[in-house]
């Protein structure tokens, strides 16, 4: 039997964070432009609540018009995504930007604001996500580079399925987890082992105690600030099956402890309604709160790995194992750890593998590249009223 073992990043119990600095003056000056580049950056990653956060490539143009007591300001801004799922506490402006060989994704966005007594506002933002290559340019830059494929590819799917059961397998988690989001799929062929497929997902820790009868994907997910995320990469071969599962892993950002006999507060479902079905195979659903240095660590399969940070009284840490090494080609790296900054909390989303969502609800779906998170337009369209039948 082949063998596996699961390589989990742990992030510090103690969090050491820096202020993030302060958001400059926004003024009806056309040398303004970079404070409300940012300003505008901000408020774009507060709002996306799926995929990865954004960082500012370039600033296209600004066009600033006076009106009483202020001014109105438009921004075209050229973004591109970071590596930083929006589960991953690091502050957005210190994430890494993917390589174009990673298959980097841009947005360009048009953004309003208003200015009013030194008080300035974003008020709407449209932007425009893709691939920053496409297939055909990079098939001339990088021949052997890996393709991005939907997110709700059946293909892929399976890959993602086999990671979160072999996740499920480390027993010295507290708890099951459960999918709450794809992130993003890749595919290629590789000789004698072909096709392979490298998912990224995030999970969020769930009421259900390792170890308990019930089926995981039946668990309700904790508390969005009194949960562990976890972002995991992993590599699924067509003809071995699943190579590995590296994760990463985020402390809730209540960790307050529990009363005796207090039980974990339930929060109710998310504020999200679903669009209409998507042709084909059901989509997965696809935050900032300070991550601290991250140690590698081996995991042995099979129920003796190692969990996030336990709660106080948990299990004490496993035993190491030799690293896993596995078939060249992996593109799977240590994450990002530079200094982290100001903390925010994950958002509460849609977290059921298999319920139907696309997050820029009630928009034309067929515009969207369906192997991408796209910046929704803010603020979201209200649903359109279905016709009476009569």
């Amino acid at each position: 039997m082949k063998g596996f073992s699961i390589l989990v990043l742990l992030s510090s119990v103690v969090l050491l964070c820096s202020a993030a600095p302060a958001l400059e003056l926004v003024t009806c000056s056309e040398d303004s432009g970079a404070a409300a580049a940012r300003l505008a950056m901000h408020h774009i990653n507060e709002q996306h609540d799926h995929g990865y956060k954004f960082r500012l490539s370039e600033t296209q143009g600004i066009k600033v018009v006076k009106v009483d007591g202020g001014c109105d300001v438009e921004l075209q801004l050229d973004l591109l995504e970071t590596k930083c799922h929006v589960v991953n506490p690091q502050h957005f402006e210190d994430c890494e930007i993917r390589e174009e060989t990673e298959r980097a994704v841009m947005a360009n966005c048009t953004i309003m604001m208003t200015v009013k007594n030194d008080d300035a506002k974003v008020t709407k933002y449209e932007c425009d996500t893709r691939q920053a290559k496409t297939d055909m340019e990079m098939m001339r830059i990088c021949p052997d580079c890996s393709t991005l494929i939907p997110l709700h590819s059946p293909e892929g799917m399976k890959s993602v399925d086999e990671a979160v059961k072999k996740f499920n397998q480390n027993t010295t988690n507290q708890h099951y987890y459960i999918l709450q989001e794809v992130g993003r799929i890749k595919s290629g062929y590789m000789m004698m082992t072909g096709m392979m497929y490298y998912a990224e997902i995030a999970l969020v820790e769930t009421h259900c105690p390792m170890g308990s009868r019930i089926v995981p994907e039946a668990c309700k997910p904790l508390c969005p600030d009194r949960a562990h995320h976890a972002l995991c990469s992993s590599s699924y071969s067509s003809t071995e099956g699943l190579w590995s599962v590296e994760c990463e892993f985020y402390p809730p950002s209540n960790s307050t402890t529990l009363s005796p006999g207090e039980q974990e507060p339930v929060c109710g479902p998310p504020n999200h309604v679903g669009p209409p079905h998507l042709p084909g195979p059901p989509p997965h659903d696809g935050g900032i709160r300070p991550p601290a240095s991250a140690g590698r660590e081996e995991l042995p399969p099979h129920a003796h790995g190692r969990g996030p940070p336990p709660h106080p009284g948990g299990p004490p840490p496993r035993h190491h194992v030799p690293p896993f090494t596995g078939p060249p080609g992996q593109p799977h790296g240590p994450p990002f750890t530079g200094p982290p900054r100001q903390p925010h909390g994950p958002p509460f989303i849609s977290y059921h593998p298999l319920q139907p969502f696309h997050h820029c609800r009630f928009l034309n779906l067929s515009s969207f590249d369906p192997a991408l998170h796209p910046i929704c337009p803010w603020p979201h369209p209200e649903p359109r009223p279905h016709p009476r039948q009569t």
